[in-house]
């Protein structure tokens, strides 16, 4: 179905924009990849991008989501409230360099859009000026910023669009014509660019995001340029005219591009702190590495830096205020700009099984059991671009994917589409619970059959009941009655059938409601907070009560629910 354009930047605006740069970053994203030379070729630009704007979309969504089933169902979401929730939305999701900066360019549009005056800024002037913000922010938030890279991107664009006139429609299409010019002229300005015959893979990024916002306000599709430089090939001499594309053996330039001999991590974290914390903490990372970004405000900041000795980068954080959400990434032997040119990839294994777990002390069973992880801390669902990465990581042919939860089913199969589209084999077992991936990975055996063995875990999934104890967090309408916040609940197979006021009594409750039915095995997964004996209590009350009934303890560690529970 055609785009219907936008004629001025408001909230519809915003979500257009938001849906039509995931899909434009989702198609590019191999080819931005693929040309990931800067700062570091470890190949995951157009990734970290995708994931950068799944967030944005994600939030304004839920703007538009919680807008409709307020007291004003009728109508869409303020300006100001949905260009906030894109930028925040970014700042939280943002990944990598690139990510990170992208988040500071919308935060800078965000800044205009959602400004309070007499007068909206939703119209052409307001565009000009939102662009030109979003550039000057970007910039300001990089520690030391390098000509050749999306900064130049972002700053032509800025200046194309201020000459422009006519609507938003023409604003946003001069913009995009500075970017693709300055998109070509990056390899000039970047010897390692020039080297492997390449555009800078984080401004032909922002490139595709400004042909969304022309395609939000025209209704046009643009084409966007290719991803070689212009005139050369990738080894640095005269191009082919006959040969169209990307430029291959783009790691042969990592041995004197920008990875060699670089910082051996990249760290990102959340931090909530003060200015002025902040501007002492740039000042220290700066001295520790490079790559340094930090981007935000109002108290919450995306830290982004390249460093060889990661404590002391997150050592900064702490003094500065409170980091959370810390990714630490080694750029090991697997990385396209440490292996150079001469290794080749690694072999893919015929098999694997990616889980999504819900604490650290069940990530590390799930490895110890073979299986790739991705956390999901309380609050923090994994978004569908995550997934993939994890597929990706498990490097495997086929791969058996469990979500764990049910409110993940359809970003698990939105995962495993994009999986199947690079041409690997995924089965969804529709797991609601990490205990029924337990009672999956149990009987998972790599050696079978692909689909003998998905049968088998998704019989063992399908087998195993699953419940949880959890505190009420505000008064709410229940299948067992009304609980009040600070209540015990319990959960069995997604419904509160239980309400009191201690977790042990509630747990019991729970667990001989679920042992009624039948049973041969108790799983127990503790939380970081449940109560010291809890897992002793429920284990005599078994060996008393179900003499054939088996326990099996497992920690879970911060993980959301006080308990877990399966019965299979």
């Amino acid at each position: 179905m055609p785009q219907v354009p936008q004629t001025f930047f408001d909230a519809l605006a915003v979500r257009t924009w938001c849906g039509l740069a995931l899909r434009a970053l989702g198609r590019a994203r191999e080819e931005i990849d693929a040309i990931n030379v800067y700062p570091v070729a470890d190949g995951d630009t157009g990734t970290n991008l995708y994931l950068t704007v799944e967030s944005a979309a994600t939030a304004v969504e839920a703007v538009f989501t919680g807008h409709a089933a307020g007291a004003a169902p009728h109508g869409t979401p303020s300006l100001a409230d949905t260009a906030r929730a894109m930028a925040h939305g970014a700042l939280i999701g943002a990944r990598g360099n690139s990510g990170t900066i992208l988040a500071q360019l919308l935060r800078g549009m965000a800044q205009v859009l959602a400004a309070e005056g007499e007068s909206p800024h939703t119209d052409a002037a307001g565009l000009r000026l939102a662009l030109r913000r979003a550039a000057d922010s970007a910039r300001q938030a990089v520690g030391r910023p390098v000509e050749g890279t999306v900064l130049s991107v972002a700053s032509a664009a800025a200046d194309a669009a201020a000459d422009a006139q006519g609507d938003c429609g023409a604003v946003a299409k001069a913009a995009y014509r500075g970017a693709c010019t300055a998109l070509a002229a990056t390899p000039g300005q970047l010897a390692v660019l020039e080297r492997a015959g390449v555009v800078d893979a984080g401004g032909r990024g922002l490139v595709a995001v400004l042909a969304a916002l022309v395609e939000t306000f025209t209704g046009e599709t643009t084409a966007v340029p290719s991803a070689a430089a212009e005139g050369r090939d990738h080894a640095g001499g005269p191009a082919d005219p006959q040969a169209p594309g990307l430029p291959t053996g783009v790691e042969a330039c990592a041995d004197d591009g920008a990875g060699s001999g670089g910082p051996a991590f990249e760290v990102i974290y959340l931090l909530e702190a003060e200015d002025a914390a902040v501007a002492r903490l740039r000042e220290r990372l700066d001295a520790l590495g490079d790559s340094l970004v930090v981007v935000g405000g109002d108290g919450l900041w995306n830290v982004h830096v390249h460093v060889d000795d990661a404590g002391a980068a997150v050592e900064a954080g702490v003094e500065a205020g409170r980091p959370y959400r810390i990714r630490i990434t080694h750029f090991g032997a697997d990385d396209v700009h440490a292996r150079g040119g001469g290794s080749p990839p690694r072999e893919r294994v015929q098999r694997a099984v990616v889980a999504v777990v819900p604490g650290e002390g069940l990530a590390g069973l799930y490895t110890e059991a073979g299986a790739t992880t991705v956390l999901a801390r309380p609050g923090e669902p994994p978004a569908s671009g995550e997934l993939v990465q994890a597929v990706r990581r498990a490097h495997a042919r086929e791969v058996v994917l469990l979500p764990n939860d049910a409110d993940l089913r359809h970003t698990a199969a939105a995962a495993a589409e994009q999986a199947r589209a690079e041409g690997i084999r995924v089965a969804l077992i529709p797991t609601r619970s990490a205990v029924q991936g337990i009672a999956a990975l149990a009987v998972h055996e790599p050696d079978r059959r692909f689909d003998e063995d998905v049968v088998a875990m998704t019989s063992a999934a399908g087998a195993t009941r699953y419940a949880e104890v959890a505190v009420a967090e505000r008064q709410s309408w229940t299948m067992a009655g009304i609980c009040q916040a600070g209540d015990v609940l319990g959960l069995v197979d997604g419904d509160v059938a239980v309400i009191g006021a201690d977790v042990t009594a509630v747990a019991e409750t729970v667990l001989d409601r679920m042992l009624a039915a039948g049973g041969e095995l108790v799983t127990l997964v503790l939380g970081e907070d449940a109560p010291e004996g809890v897992a002793e209590r429920l284990e005599a009350r078994v060996r008393v009560a179900y003499l054939a009934v088996d326990t099996v303890v497992y920690r879970g560690g911060r993980q959301g629910a006080l308990l877990l529970i399966g019965v299979e």
